[in-house]
């Protein structure tokens, strides 16, 4: 996925840049207003970052000048402001997202995920992910593990579908919960580790060797199980 970030403080830039790279993104940094706008223009990307307040041309300025050329890109506005009426005017500009600093980094990567997923959509080609024996119809929204179709809710095929989205990746707790539930559920909530419990006796056809592995402390991850 490639993303555009737009910046002015090097600072925060640097470690948003850093931080998506090393989860496998395409990232291109700009700390100027125009420039990002120019840039914005004349290359796609699945995912704009725009800072709020920017040299020469603000985030809202850029989002609705993007918007009235036409230009459908997810965009997530960034800013040190947390007035409802900030949020109001960016969202009306044609921003898709908001978030307010200082944020969680796993809570980010959730929010770029999810606006990923909107802007890529899934074409004939890529509507079936299949990790081993696991199989996932995106479109017909059905599972099957080891050819035997499973019965799962809607909260257990997403979690699984993130899962198999990146297999062999590590996602934490906040950031299942990000995906899943929201940014606005209760971080202290035990509800993935609940729900992870009740997909695993669902997908594992063979429970010596489960399919979803626990890290301890940090998360899980989807790993290969049946031979």
């Amino acid at each position: 996925m490639r993303i555009l970030i737009v910046e002015d403080d090097l600072r925060v830039g640097d470690f948003i840049s850093r931080g998506l790279k090393s989860e496998g993104y395409v990232v291109k940094l700009i700390d100027n207003g125009v420039a990002g706008y120019r840039d914005a223009q004349a290359n796609e990307y699945e995912v704009i970052i725009l800072d709020l307040m920017l040299p020469d041309m603000s985030g809202t300025q850029i989002c609705q000048a993007l918007r009235s050329e036409g230009v459908s890109t997810p965009i997530m506005m960034l800013t040190a402001m947390d007035s409802m009426n900030d949020k109001i005017t960016g969202l009306r500009m044609g921003a898709d997202d908001y978030m307010t600093k200082p944020f969680s980094f796993d809570e980010l990567v959730a929010r770029i995920e999810a606006l990923g997923r909107r802007a890529i959509g899934y074409s004939e080609g890529n509507s079936i992910l299949e990790v081993d024996d696991l199989r996932f119809d995106l479109k017909a929204v059905r599972v099957w593990c080891c050819d035997k179709e499973l019965t799962l809710t809607d909260k257990e095929l997403a979690i699984l579908e993130l899962l198999m989205s990146k297999p062999g990746e590590l996602f934490s707790r906040e950031r299942i919960l990000s995906n899943v539930w929201g940014m606005d559920t209760d971080p202290l909530t035990n509800v993935v580790d609940v729900y992870i419990a009740k997909l695993r006796k669902k997908i594992d056809c063979n429970p010596k060797a489960p399919h979803i592995e626990t890290v301890r402390g940090r998360g899980y991850r989807l790993s290969k199980s049946c031979d």
